[in-house]
Parts: C-alpha cells; sequence; structure tokens
C-alpha cells in the first residue's frame, strides 16, 4: 500500500500540488537523515543533506521513471550527496580484506551475545560499526538497520549485486573481528 501512496503523492506533486510532497519528506526524512548521519558522521552535515536530498528529489521528480521504489530512488540521490561531500573531504575508502567467517566463529560470537544484555549488544555493534570503513558502514546499514534488499543496495550504491554481497560479507567479517576482540579484552580485564 505504502507504494501506492507514494504514487499518488507523486502524482499529485506532478499535478501542481507542491503540498503532497510533504507527505513523501515525512514519509522519509528519518531514513534519509540517518544514511546521511552513517556517511558523513556528523548530524549537522546530516542535516544539510537531507533537506538537501529532498529538495533535489522535488525538482528531480519529473525524472523519476519508478523503475525502482521512490524510497530506493531517494536513497540514491542522499547516497550520492553524501559521496560528494566526502570527496570533498578527502576521505579514502580502506581496502577490504579477504577473511571469511567461519561457522565456529559465528557460533562463539552468538554464545557471547547470550550472556550479554540487549543494550550492552547494541552499544557493542555501534562501536564495531563506526570503526568500519564509511562504504561498509552504508552497506551495513542499508541491509541490516534499513531491510533494504541487495537488488535496491545495488541500484542505491551503483554496485553489482554479486559486489554488494561480497562487500557486507567482509564487513561483516570485520565487525566480527571487531567485536571478538573487544569482547576478549573484557574478559580479560573481568578476569
Amino acid at each position: 500500500m505504502s507504494v501506492i501512496d507514494d504514487q499518488y503523492y507523486i502524482a499529485k506533486v506532478l499535478e501542481g500540488d507542491a503540498s503532497a510532497f510533504s507527505y513523501l519528506v515525512e514519509k522519509y526524512q528519518d531514513m534519509v537523515y540517518g544514511l546521511a548521519l552513517k556517511m558523513l558522521r556528523n548530524a549537522e552535515d546530516a542535516e544539510e543533506l537531507a533537506q538537501d536530498s529532498f529538495v533535489k528529489a522535488y525538482r528531480s521528480l519529473s525524472s523519476y521513471k519508478q523503475k525502482s521504489k521512490f524510497s530506493t530512488w531517494l536513497y540514491r540521490i542522499t547516497y550520492n550527496g553524501s559521496i560528494s561531500i566526502l570527496r570533498k573531504r578527502r576521505l579514502e575508502v580502506r581496502s577490504m580484506d579477504e577473511q571469511r567467517l567461519s561457522n565456529r566463529d559465528e557460533e562463539w560470537l552468538m554464545n557471547q551475545m547470550v550472556d550479554m544484555d540487549k543494550e550492552l549488544i547494541e552499544k557493542s555493534l555501534n562501536e564495531a560499526l563506526s570503526k568500519l570503513p564509511e562504504m561498509e558502514q552504508i552497506l551495513i546499514t542499508l541491509y541490516y538497520y534499513e531491510d533494504q534488499k541487495v537488488e535496491e543496495i545495488s541500484h542505491i550504491t551503483g554496485l553489482s549485486e554479486s559486489n554488494v554481497k561480497v562487500k557486507i560479507h567482509r564487513a561483516r567479517k570485520k565487525m566480527y573481528d571487531l567485536l571478538h576482540e573487544s569482547w576478549q579484552e573484557d574478559i580479560f580485564t573481568t578476569a
């Protein structure tokens, strides 16, 4: 139903009812701001980019072909804006390693999480996520926090679907390593 709602409001805007765009802004403002914040790591920049993304979406609405969901198209605008800002800052994306997360490693991680409270788990995951390079943070955020499908992430980032899968896998491995290291330190410091 939300896709139908989006199409209805998009049609209203294209017919000249500019106020109908406020529905889309209200519906997607948290999503856009969240992506911008994850990428830019600065609340003020994220707010400014979110506003710019909606302005750009409004101005470009007539070019929206509806081949993908409106949210995917809007994510793409936000993603591209974030990349432009990051390029201006001249941040380098670090290379990714090829290590794989074994079943034994995942089992160990799950066993550790069983004994932890929810707030500590969330804090640990957010800390590990913040230590990843920007692109990996974006992919993990889109896939796990925003429940975007690999196909949609591919449209948003311009990466191939197989590349998205590989990069998400590598980012998970890095997060595992960071969590494992952090929790091992906690075990030794509390023992």
